[in-house]
């Protein structure tokens, strides 16, 4: 994952699944699952993000990606803070 701030009032996000990951068919499948995973997030705004899949992300199911991508995005402190925190 590569992250950079911006002057936008949204965060943009990219998605990279080079060929060692699979057919075209796994890597928009997992293309679309991590676009999903981020949708579920509360992403801070103002950020450009570009998610780079690794091999062994084409067998993960949709739980591990997301705990992946929260874990990701919590540890480069892109998450907005939970609301009672």
């Amino acid at each position: 994952m590569r992250a950079l701030p911006s002057d936008q009032p949204l965060s943009r996000f990219g998605y990279t699944a080079s060929k060692a990951v699979g057919n075209a068919v796994k890597r928009n499948r997992l293309k679309r699952r991590l676009r999903e995973a981020i949708r579920s997030l509360p992403i801070a705004s103002g950020w450009d993000v570009v998610l780079n899949a690794r091999r062994g992300a084409a067998e993960a199911d949709y739980h591990e990606l997301r705990a992946s991508v929260a874990g990701l995005m919590a540890r480069a402190g892109l998450l907005e803070p939970e609301e009672g925190s």
